[in-house]
């Protein structure tokens, strides 16, 4: 529980977006960035089996190659394509740089109850709960291996209290964002069969430094044996894939057909 009389230092964490507005009427959704979390030295969670770096690029790779071959015109960037260690704020840097209409980071989950399982996906926000907090906070603890980190999130440093500074943040994209969030959510229960956990809001730093529509899937529980059993088979990661491929296609069939 945070405590209100907590010292911290208050900065304030909007970003310099070139708009404050809605995006525009004639939006297209041709620009994806897909980000396999984790790489290289920071392995991310773990099963008995699977390291979170291997499914979550594994599985970043399938949609691309998904939307890829059969969504023409659109074009799919990755953040890593390999076993490299990128800092989160360089993830949402290429995202930005290549001004992307969507932004997908692919996650593992973990819990000391090795009975939780299922799906969820975040958006941007502020946590409504100690488990989502702790959710971010574990993905966020990245941030500690990269050199001057302390400048490079502005001051940001992953304490409780920091995260306070985020209701500073009123995300442009939200409302896309959860769009987007519950289609992927829809899909994995209706399509694949998989238990959803819902759609959650936490803050995420690769989430809050990214201009676009933006979310983060935790794809499952490496902790929990038969759910990290069906990630670690290929049919696992394709029907994990192909649930965020469709949809991908759905989101981008409902910002088009606005215009």
């Amino acid at each position: 529980m945070l405590n209100s009389s907590s010292s911290f230092r208050v900065i304030d964490y909007r970003l310099n977006k070139s708009t404050g507005s809605v995006p525009p009427a004639d939006s297209k959704v041709d620009v994806i960035v897909i980000d396999a979390g984790h790489g290289g030295h920071d392995n991310g969670t773990h099963g008995k089996v699977l390291k979170e770096k291997d499914l979550a690029l594994k599985i970043a790779l399938k949609v691309g190659s998904y939307i890829e071959k059969n969504v023409p015109g659109v074009k799919v960037i990755y953040t890593r394509k390999d076993d490299t260690y990128i800092a989160l704020d360089e993830r949402a840097a290429i995202a930005n740089k290549n001004k992307a209409d969507l932004f997908i980071c692919i996650h593992a989950n973990a819990n000391p109850n090795t009975k939780a399982f299922g799906t969820e996906t975040f958006v941007m926000g502020l946590h409504k709960d100690e488990g989502n907090l702790a959710i971010a906070q574990r993905e966020n603890s990245v941030i500690l291996m990269d050199e001057n980190y302390q400048e490079r999130y502005e001051g940001f440093d992953n304490s409780p209290e920091s995260y306070i500074l985020f209701t500073l943040t009123q995300s442009t994209y939200q409302e896309s964002s959860l769009k987007f969030a519950s289609k992927v959510e829809s899909q994995f229960k209706d399509r694949v069969g998989r238990q959803s956990r819902g759609v959650k809001q936490a803050g995420f730093v690769v989430l809050w430094r990214t201009t676009m529509p933006s979310v983060l899937i935790e794809t499952g529980f490496l902790t929990n044996s038969p759910e990290e059993k069906f990630l670690a088979g290929d049919e696992g990661q394709e029907l994990i894939a192909s649930g965020i491929y469709r949809a991908f296609k759905d989101y981008k069939s409902d910002v088009e057909s606005i215009n």
